[in-house]
């Protein structure tokens, strides 16, 4: 593997798809050697927090205050943009040579890593910690457990699509928020007609439109239960007429001009600038672009901003009150991790998702999977809507979760052609094959 240099946390922009962090560490115990000298290690870290976005801030910080409580480990980190972190992942774990903690997402990665024995379990360490283990909400650990063993724990909530919006621009041209598709399609016109964009989309790191809008849009139209039925190939398949249809519905928005030209060759950075700077009524986006929103759109833009979700389809056979997402990225420890090295590591986990590192998260404008409170006071007031919004919403599976990373590629790079005018059918056959062909049947 190729050696990491140390901190090496360049300002990469690029999509942060999210993890939270904290800012007190730990206490020592199990850190130090026999003999009660402590011993010295290195551990290398790789994650995604490379923006100036206040939760990747919030991780880093956390992670030079460890270190500097910790004289006796040394941490070589590596920062890699969101996309880049899972293609160098699943490289590195094709060659056995993963890094000793790196942020990994939970369900079909995790899955995948403990299949190749890459990963070891976190039982022991959580279950010795019962106040911090008993305090996750409701099913946060299941994305990272499989055949009973748990490998991480949620740093965040990530739920992946919301609709951002600007009331302004919508007063302005007598426009309705949208409740129904028709509103959302009449909205889109209005919007081309007054030469604003309607939705502002960045698609050049090509997971966005899958994980932001069309993991909605399928569930909105085909029901979660086809999807997991489809995932296992059991029972539904991806050229059933149900994905046809909602691969048409995502076609029909790209056809009806909802996004900017030229869409695939920006980034998410870029696409909240278009709306930061007044040029787009809408863009859609996780949970996590809120952090990047408060700090960097102007007091005018920001203070017109709300957040609501995408309306039902017609006909659609899921829940309308949902959002895709999942419960958020966890940090993976290597199997080969061991000894005074492990101590540490374990120590490092808890400091980054530990109750500290889950109240530095929930205070960087970023929702958590634990149960703490907002501090209305202190929190932005968008951030404050944001987490009243999430407490009448439910998350549906992101397709990117469940999917095997063979599939997600397929379908990624799908979306991209079906949006410049692919066919699909032919689409749909590609996703079929692609995860029928991974798990074997």
């Amino acid at each position: 593997m190729k050696k990491i240099t140390k901190a090496s946390l360049a300002m990469l922009t690029a999509a942060t798809m999210l993890a939270g962090c904290g800012g007190q560490q730990s206490d020592d115990k199990g850190a130090a050697a026999s003999g009660g000298s402590k011993e010295k290690v290195k551990l290398s870290v790789w994650h995604n927090w490379t923006g100036q976005d206040a939760k990747a801030i919030a991780m880093r910080k956390i992670l030079d205050d460890y270190q500097a409580a910790h004289p006796e480990v040394q941490l070589e980190v590596e920062g890699l943009p969101t996309d880049g972190l899972k293609t160098r992942l699943r490289t590195v774990a094709a060659a056995d040579e993963m890094p000793d903690m790196f942020v990994m997402w939970p369900d079909a990665m995790t899955k995948e890593f403990v299949n190749g024995n890459l990963l070891q379990p976190v039982d022991e360490f959580l279950n010795s910690k019962p106040e911090w283990k008993n305090n996750f909400i409701p099913n946060a650990l299941d994305g990272f457990t499989v055949d009973g063993k748990t490998y991480s724990v949620p740093m965040n909530l990530a739920p992946s699509s919301f609709i951002y919006y600007n009331q302004a621009i919508f007063d302005k041209y007598g426009v309705k928020v949208p409740k129904t598709w028709d509103e959302l399609k009449t909205a889109i016109d209005t919007f081309n007609k007054n030469n604003v964009i309607p939705v502002a989309l960045g698609n050049k790191a090509n997971w966005v439109s899958q994980s932001t809008i069309f993991s909605t849009i399928g569930d909105r139209v085909t029901g979660t239960d086809w999807f997991l039925k489809a995932v296992t190939q059991n029972g539904a398949k991806f050229t059933d007429p149900e994905f046809v249809k909602a691969l048409t519905v995502m076609q029909d928005l790209g056809n009806s001009k909802a996004f900017q030209d030229g869409f695939n060759s920006i980034d998410e950075n870029q696409m909240i600038q278009l709306y930061t700077q007044g040029k787009a009524a809408m863009f859609m986006d996780g949970g996590w672009a809120l952090a990047n929103l408060v700090k960097t759109a102007p007091k005018e833009v920001l203070d017109t901003t709300h957040i609501t979700i995408l309306p039902a389809v017609d006909g659609g056979k899921g829940q309308p009150q949902t959002t895709a997402g999942v419960v958020g990225t966890g940090m993976g420890i290597s199997k080969k991790v061991s000894g005074a090295q492990k101590d540490a590591a374990m120590q490092l986990l808890y400091a980054l998702s530990g109750p500290e590192g889950q109240k530095a998260t929930l205070d960087s404008s970023t929702l958590v999977s634990y149960k703490i409170d907002v501090d209305k006071a202190k929190a932005h007031p968008l951030f404050v809507e944001l987490n009243e919004l999430m407490k009448n919403v439910k998350i549906t599976p992101v397709y990117d979760s469940k999917l095997s990373s063979a599939a997600v590629e397929v379908i990624n790079n799908g979306l991209q052609e079906l949006l410049m005018g692919g066919n699909p059918e032919a689409i749909a056959k590609k996703i079929q094959d692609a995860q029928a062909g991974a798990i074997g049947k």
